[in-house]
């Protein structure tokens, strides 16, 4: 009986092997019989491409991309991409595409990194009114500007651009990538042209100052200007400027003197029999 219940658990586990290597060996003929995803090609960068170069066939190389998930605005030629200027900064085998391009005739250098409708107007700047060297491009700044208003009084600053872009520091159009300050003489801003008139009227007739601002930070903030007496003096209020700054300044407020106190009043205590009581009397 041993023998025989040997036998039939032999004759199983072959039966069963044999049915566990057709299994794998179907299976692996499927998987070699799946045909290999089609596939096309993308132009990226052969290395870093700073803002404004002019694209050259050694700075761009081409790459295998699933035809199934195509790249939108990407290019499959390298020729097609010589000779135009990027308008940002682009990393090694980073896709170019159509959006990081400028026209074909829109020029080669910062020119052509400027957008339709923009202008980029330069300032001049120090150690100081620079933020210490790190308005470097790539950064957001708003400006600001102390003066005197036309007719004189008190001098203020307020703050008359905010959140705008640095294009470049000096003739450097590229961020450091360890973020290291740089002292530069000029600082060129990326404008509307309503705000290109506007910088170059407070520069011209005002010190001006870059504040540096967090580049996600696109909050416009609308902050009354400062005087100079309100804040060496104190309790003068600003002058406030409608409509945003235009029209003429509103008079302050006078501030009237507290008046002196006057003597404290006499208190006669009075007792008539067994009652007693206080009278006040104002003093003269």
């Amino acid at each position: 009986m041993n023998r025989n219940r040997a036998l039939i658990a032999l004759v199983v586990a072959i039966v069963v092997a044999v049915l566990a290597s057709r299994y794998v060996y179907r299976q692996f003929q499927q998987a070699s019989a799946v045909k290999p995803l089609p596939t096309t090609t993308v132009v990226v960068a052969a290395r870093p491409l700073a803002l404004g170069t002019p694209l050259t066939p050694q700075d761009l190389s081409v790459i295998t991309w699933p035809a199934n998930s195509p790249l939108p605005g990407s290019f499959t030629r390298v020729q097609d991409c010589v000779g135009r200027s990027i308008i940002t900064p682009i990393s090694k085998n980073e896709p170019i595409l159509e959006n990081k391009l400028a026209p074909k005739e829109a020029g080669v250098g910062l020119p052509a990194a400027i957008p339709v409708g923009m202008r980029a107007v330069s300032v001049r700047v120090d150690d100081v009114v620079g933020v210490s060297g790190f308005a470097m491009p790539g950064t957001m700044v708003d400006v600001m500007a102390t003066g005197t208003p036309q007719g004189g009084g008190d001098s203020l600053t307020r703050t008359v651009i905010q959140d705008v872009r640095v294009l470049a520091a000096g003739q450097t159009v590229e961020q450091d990538q360890q973020g290291k300050p740089k002292t530069v003489g000029v600082v060129t801003l990326l404008l509307t042209p309503e705000q290109a008139d506007q910088l170059t009227m407070v520069s011209t007739d005002s010190r001006i100052h870059l504040a540096l601002r967090n580049t996600i930070d696109t909050n416009i903030v609308k902050a009354s200007p400062v005087f100079k007496s309100a804040l060496l003096l104190g309790g003068a209020e600003p002058v406030h400027f409608g409509g945003g700054g235009g029209g003429k300044p509103r008079p302050r407020r006078k501030v009237e003197p507290e008046k002196p106190a006057g003597p404290a009043p006499y208190v006669v205590e009075v007792i008539r029999g067994d009652k007693k009581t206080d009278q006040t009397f104002a003093a003269q």
